[in-house]
C-alpha cells in the first residue's frame, strides 16, 4: 500500500495583508466598475488575512508581457519547489538522491524542458528519475498529483515519489482587464508550493495510507473553470456558479467513492478539501452535512494564505496532521474541484 511519509510547504517572501490589496483593487478597478463601496466587501466576506505573493504589490501596478511573467514563474517554480521537496524530504528522513519518480504539477506557467527537469538538476537528483509533469488540472492538481504519485508508488513497490504542486496565481493578473470576475480574483488567489513524499509499500512502515482516488469530470462545463490564453497571459475563467455546483454535484460523487470500501460521509473524521474560497467553504458544508468544526483546517488556510490553487489542500493536510492529532485507523478524504469542470478525490488512512 502507498503511503505519504513526508509533507513540506513552501511560500514566498511577499506577504499582502488583504487590506492592501483591497486598497489596489479599489483604485485599479474605480473607473470602469460601479459601486465600488460594495464591491470591495468581498475582500472582508472572503475571510482571508493574507496571502503571499513572488512579487511585491506595486508591480501589479503596471502592465508586463507574457514573456515577462513566464520568466518570473520560472525562477519561482524551481526556487519554491525546491524548498518545499527539500522539507518534504527532511520530514521523510530522505535525500534528493533516493527519489526515483518526480511529479509536477501545475498550471501558472509553461516550459519546455517542463519545470520537473530544471529540479531534478538544481537538486541533484539521480539522472534516471522518472519525470512525469502534469498541466492544466488547476486547483485540482494537488489532489490529482497525490493520487497519480500513489499509483506509481504502487507500481513500483519499491520506489519513492515525490509529487510537488507549484502555483504563482499573482502572475497572471491581466492589467487591461477590468471586468468583474478579475476584481474578484483579486481578492482571492495566491502563491505558494507544496510537496509530498509517497513511499512503496516495500518502503514504508509508517505513514498516512493511500486507499483509493476518484476522478469526475462534469459534460457540457468546460467554461465554469479554467484560463483563456491570450496576448498578454493566462486570462481566469472563473464562473459565479462554483459554490452551487458544490451544493448540487460534489455530494453524490463522495458516496459513490466510499461506497466502494463500505464507507460513507459518517465514517470519515478528517475533510482535507480545498478551500476554494468562503462559499465554496460553506457549500462543503452543506453538500456533506458536516457539523460545525470539521472543515476548521481549510477555513484556516484560506485565512493564513487564500487559495494557492493545486497546493492548497496540501497545506490543509499539514494543518490537519499538526493540529488535529489524527488518530491511527481515522480516515480522510482529500477532495478538490478544477477546470473541466471536475473533482477529484482521494481517501486516506492515518
Amino acid at each position: 500500500m502507498s503511503k505519504i511519509i513526508g509533507l513540506g510547504t513552501a511560500l514566498p517572501p511577499y506577504a499582502t495583508p488583504q487590506e492592501l490589496a483591497r486598497d489596489f483593487a479599489a483604485i485599479h478597478f474605480d473607473r470602469y466598475l460601479s459601486h465600488m463601496d460594495r464591491l470591495t466587501s468581498v475582500f472582508k466576506n472572503g475571510k482571508i488575512d493574507n496571502r503571499f505573493f513572488v512579487v511585491p504589490h506595486e508591480w501589479w501596478s503596471v502592465e508586463h508581457s507574457f514573456q515577462e511573467r513566464n520568466e518570473l514563474y520560472m525562477k519561482w517554480a524551481i526556487e519554491l519547489g525546491s524548498q518545499a521537496i527539500d522539507r518534504a524530504l527532511a520530514d521523510a528522513g530522505l535525500t534528493a538522491q533516493q527519489v526515483d519518480n518526480l511529479i509536477v504539477v501545475s498550471s501558472t506557467g509553461i516550459a519546455t524542458p517542463s519545470v520537473d527537469a530544471y529540479l531534478i538538476n538544481c537538486m541533484e537528483m539521480r539522472r534516471d528519475v522518472r519525470r512525469t509533469p502534469i498541466w492544466g488540472l488547476g486547483c485540482a492538481g494537488g489532489v490529482a498529483g497525490l493520487a497519480r504519485a500513489a499509483e506509481m508508488a504502487r507500481a513500483l513497490p519499491d520506489s519513492i515519489t515525490v509529487m510537488v504542486a507549484i502555483e504563482m496565481c499573482g502572475l497572471t493578473f491581466q492589467f487591461q482587464d477590468h471586468s468583474k470576475k478579475s476584481f474578484i480574483s483579486t481578492s482571492l488567489f495566491a502563491d505558494g508550493a507544496a510537496a509530498v513524499v509517497v513511499a512503496g509499500s516495500n518502503r514504508a512502515e509508517a505513514g498516512i495510507s493511500v486507499l483509493d482516488s476518484a476522478s469526475t469530470l462534469w459534460p457540457d462545463s468546460t467554461r465554469v473553470m479554467g484560463w483563456d490564453v491570450i496576448d498578454s497571459g493566462l486570462d481566469v475563467v472563473f464562473g459565479s456558479q462554483i459554490p452551487r455546483y458544490v451544493v448540487d454535484l460534489f455530494r453524490p460523487e463522495v458516496d459513490r467513492f466510499l461506497a466502494r470500501h463500505n464507507l460513507d460521509v459518517a465514517a470519515l473524521t478528517h475533510f482535507v478539501l480545498h478551500p476554494g474560497g468562503a462559499k465554496v467553504i460553506d457549500a462543503y458544508d452543506q453538500s456533506l452535512s458536516l457539523s460545525n468544526g470539521h472543515l476548521n483546517g481549510t477555513r484556516e488556510v484560506l485565512r493564513l494564505y487564500g487559495n494557492m490553487s493545486s497546493p492548497t489542500v496540501l497545506f490543509v493536510l499539514d494543518y490537519i496532521r499538526k493540529n488535529d492529532q489524527p488518530k491511527s485507523g481515522e480516515y480522510g478524504l482529500l477532495g478538490a474541484l478544477g477546470p473541466g469542470f471536475s473533482a477529484e478525490q482521494v481517501l486516506i488512512r492515518f
